[in-house]
This record gives C-alpha cells, structure tokens and sequence, in this order.
C-alpha cells in the first residue's frame, strides 16, 4: 500500500510540474503579445535550409570520397569519384576507331585527287578528239569512246567524294561516342552545386552504388529560413517584402530577416508549434528568409534546427522595432536587404 501511495504521489507531482510548465509557456506567450506594439506578430520556430543530395549519375564503384560530415562545401568542389576505369578503357577503343577513321579518311581524299587528275586527262582527250572529229581526222567511233571515258571518270569521281563524305559521317559517329564517354567520365567526379555543410555519408569507398545512388546529402546554407505559423487573421495582413526579425533561442541579440512567402493554404497547427489560443487549429505557413549575404558573413555560426521567434511586421507604415529586437550582433545591418 505504501507504495502504492509513493507512485500515486510521484504521479501527481509529475502533473503539476506540466502544469506549471504549461501555464509558463501560456504566461510567456501572452508576455511577448503584451510587450508588443500594434502591428507587430510572432510564431515560434527553428531555423530550416534545403537538402540537397549529392548522386552517381550512373552505377559504378566509389573510389573515394574527399569530405567528411559536417564540412564546408562550396559550388563546384569535388566531393567524391566513381570509378572510371571501364569508361577509360572504353574511351580509349573509341580513340583507336577514331585514327583508323581518319586514315581511311586521307585515303578516301587521296583517291578524290586522283580521280580528279585522271577526269582532267579524260576532258583534255575529248576536247582533242571534238577538234579533230570537225576536221575529219577521226571516225565518230573514237569521238564517241573519248566521250565515254570522260564519263566513267566523272562518275567514278562523283563515287569517290561520296566515299569521302562518307568517312567524315563515320568521324562524326565515332567523336561523338568519345564525347559521350568523355561526359560519362566527367559525371564520375561528384561535384557540390551549391555552398553548404555535408549533413550525410551515406557511401564510403569500395561500395557499389546504382544509377542515381546517393553518396552525399548536403544541407544548402546559400537559403537559411525560419517558418513560423499565424492564423488567418494575422496571415492575411502579411505582405510580402516585409521586414522580419529573428530572435534565437538563449542569445540576446535579433537577426534580420524578410517575408518571402505565405502559404495560400491553411493547415492544421503542428504539435510542435505554440499558439495564442487553442481556437488557432488552422494556421497559415510563413517564411522568414536571413539574407544570404548575412548567412555568409557567419557562415561558420548557421546552425539548422536552431529553435528561436521570429517577429514580422503587418502594415505599410509600421511602429519601431522594440527594443529587444533592435540589438545586433556586432557588424550587422539594421534591415535585410537581399
């Protein structure tokens, strides 16, 4: 029975302290709405960025992978290598096909120039033979076989600058089937698109990764957000462009943000996400985006998941910034500007 009694009271103590804590957040939500100035509203939430993930545009083996959890990556870097070692040896028969074209080529040109050397002699003869012909120096006979020769040589020329054009169609071919290769090797070096921090390793060298097999997940620092939740009558007064401050969690000083979206759909509130009044069940989304040039100047402090409030304004001619709001970290501008 005693301890029985023991639980019940433990029990009991634990639903106190909720409430307490309950009534703490109640009191401190409805102290930030009271401090405020009239056109001035806020939403809780944690500072987000895209992911972006770094695939094998085709299947292959990892051979090494040159970053670490947690780095820096800037756009253009060479974050991993699939091996290429079959493209290479593919590459290098499509070469070999590509001087046996071109030889084959020279000599199609060749027999061109002497096609047309022979063509010349057979004119020069038929021109003779006419002339003569006229005096009644040849028969018609040796006329008409003068006529025929230089014919055949016309035709004969014709088939050999078809031969010609039909080696540089086969040149073509087989450059293109180098510059394909060439593009293959090229994807095999896995490059950042963008400046950020590697979030995930998700393939080390030695294993083998399908076409489209990711490698790398990167967190994109060039767009750091915060999303906050308003309800519809605070929402629909939120343009866009407006200025916004961003207040994290346990530091004293406020980042400026802007307004670059507004859902145009409501959704139900997140379990995460505090609100007002429990009637706010339907709320609308909201992005407070931190100019990227002010992200790169602390590029080494983002942190996403940073939980914080983030405070917007509403109307055209808006009142002053409190003054909790107004502190910066030393260096910052006043406003957002990007």
């Amino acid at each position: 029975m005693t301890a029985r009694r023991l639980t019940k009271t433990r029990l009991l103590v634990l639903i106190l302290i909720a409430l307490a804590g309950a009534a703490g957040v109640w009191q401190w939500w409805q102290g930030q709405q009271d401090t405020l100035p009239e056109g001035l509203v806020f939403g809780n939430g944690r500072i987000e960025s895209d992911q972006v993930d770094v695939a094998a545009k085709s299947a292959g083996r990892v051979r090494e992978v040159l970053v670490r959890e947690g780095g820096l990556v800037s756009p253009g870097q060479v974050l991993a290598h699939i091996d290429a070692t079959e493209l290479q040896a593919q590459r290098a028969k499509y070469a070999a096909d590509l001087a046996a074209e071109q030889a084959s080529m020279l000599e199609a040109q060749a027999t061109v120039a002497q096609r047309q050397a022979e063509l010349a002699l057979k004119e020069a003869n038929l021109r003779r033979a006419l002339a003569v012909f006229e005096s009644g120096g040849i028969s018609e006979q040796t006329r008409d076989e003068a006529q025929s020769e230089r014919d055949t040589a016309v035709a004969i020329l014709d088939a050999a600058a078809r031969n010609v054009t039909a080696r540089e169609r086969s040149i073509d071919a087989v450059q293109a089937l180098i510059d394909q290769v060439d593009a293959q090797i090229a994807d095999t070096a896995l490059v950042s698109p963008v400046t950020g921090r590697v979030l995930y390793r998700l393939a080390n060298p030695g294993e083998v990764v399908g076409a489209g097999g990711k490698v790398l997940t990167l967190v994109d620092l060039s767009e750091i957000y915060m999303e906050i939740y308003l309800p519809l009558q605070e929402a629909m007064r939120v343009p866009l462009g407006s200025q916004a401050r961003i207040q994290f969690d346990g530091v004293d000083f406020a980042v400026p943000a802007r307004v670059s979206f507004v859902s145009p759909d409501a959704q139900f509130t997140p379990k995460q996400v505090e609100t007002r009044s429990e009637r706010d069940k339907l709320v609308f989304r909201v992005k407070l985006r931190i100019p990227p040039s002010l992200v790169e100047r602390h590029i080494d402090m983002v942190k996403t998941g940073a939980r914080g409030v983030g405070y917007v304004r509403l109307d055209p001619n808006p009142p002053e910034w409190p003054d909790f709001l107004q502190q910066r970290f030393e260096g910052d501008p006043l406003d957002a500007e990007d």
